[in-house]
């Protein structure tokens, strides 16, 4: 049982999770008050239907359902200028800069907790609590760090390397102790409309997937056509502008090279995409700046032995890393990594829980 009664805010997607997380602490004592955060919604009822994203219009109606089953308050917070600002004018800026930006990192950051926390005290709350596959433990050296969840193919850790301190000690994380499969059957088991209900989709605000037109609709920045060149500087054709690529990508090239080849890099300033063989997009080595600590408090100038994760889906692989500057970390792989992306995180493990991380560079 929670001590005092004390009052949970649960960020309710309308999804599975966060629905299910707010019965479990709603189970284990505390006073809980669903909250969905409105923060990019204007597509229409069609739109909302075929994709029942977690931020969408629908998200408020399923959610809001869900707490009426439940029998606990309920309210909607509008969050448009924060995630406007935080997320989608960063996501734009990154990949005009020829970067990757990870726009769920972001928002965990500064929308879901920084700005969901902060209004959820002001109104008393002792914790926030969301729905992600992971765990908030505090570890004998004083410092809360997130855990991975107990089931590897959800965890979500990754995406969340990037919380502070405070803001680990007011949040609450219960379905990463579940499975995924567990957690449908406690939805099913309580008669939750959504216990069924399919994942949300991975950028909630890109509907059709197309990166490159949401960014010249939202910029107004038309991308221009450079040249794709080898890493000798030797011009191979004509791509469709910079936002189109990512590190490592091999599809929708359109050049005849008689064999696969990939992009290496992205070269803004000359307005350059370099493309390289498959052997050119693997190194041991990546760099990372924007440093965020969790389990430890930094390297004081030490070198440590971790594992590290260049992106969500990748499995993370031993590494040591070297403090080289004062925001910017080293990160020697034991062995070479695939495609470490400009823009994406570089998230370091120590065993079960997150040492830090940074944004590779």
């Amino acid at each position: 049982m929670a001590e005092g009664k004390k009052t949970v805010v649960v960020g309710m997607s309308g999804g599975v999770d966060s629905s299910v997380a707010a019965y479990l602490l709603k189970e284990q004592g505390y006073q809980v008050v669903g909250v969905t955060m409105q923060i990019w919604q204007d597509e229409s009822r069609e739109v909302q239907e075929e994709e029942g994203g977690c931020c969408g219009l629908s998200a408020v109606e399923d959610a809001r359902r869900v707490a009426a089953r439940l029998e606990i308050p309920y309210y909607v917070m509008n969050f448009k200028d924060v995630f406007r600002r935080q997320v989608m004018d960063y996501f734009a800026a990154e990949y005009l800069a020829g970067r990757t930006p990870n726009p769920c990192i972001a928002c965990n950051r500064y929308v879901k907790w920084e700005s969901l926390l902060t209004k959820s005290l002001g109104l008393g709350a002792d914790y926030i609590a969301t729905g992600h596959y992971a765990r908030v433990e505090q570890l004998e050296n004083g410092r809360y760090a997130i855990r991975r969840s107990v089931t590897a193919r959800k965890d979500q850790t990754y995406a969340l390397y990037n919380l502070t301190q405070e803001q680990l000690a007011r949040t609450l994380m219960p379905v990463g102790d579940y499975e995924k499969e567990e957690i449908r059957r406690i939805a099913e088991t309580i008669g939750l409309n959504v216990a069924s209900k399919p994942d949300s989709q991975e950028i909630c605000f890109i509907l059709d997937h197309d990166y490159a037109s949401f960014i010249e609709q939202y910029t107004g920045k038309k991308d221009c056509p450079g040249n794709f060149v080898d890493l000798q500087g030797n011009v191979l054709g004509r791509h469709r502008g910079i936002t189109h690529y990512t590190v490592g990508q091999r599809k929708g090239l359109n050049l005849s090279m008689g064999h696969p080849v990939f992009v290496v890099a992205i070269r803004p300033e000359t307005n350059e995409v370099v493309i390289g063989e498959n052997e050119d997009v693997f190194t041991n080595t990546v760099r990372c700046s924007k440093l965020n600590w969790m389990a430890i408090d930094g390297l004081h100038g030490e070198e440590m032995r971790l594992t590290a994760k260049i992106r969500y889906s990748h499995k993370e692989e031993p590494c040591i890393i070297r403090q080289i500057g004062e925001d910017m970390v080293e990160c020697e792989f034991d062995r070479p990594v695939r495609a470490a992306t400009p823009g994406q995180a570089l998230v370091f493990y120590q065993g079960d829980y997150v040492a830090g991380g940074g944004t590779i560079l």
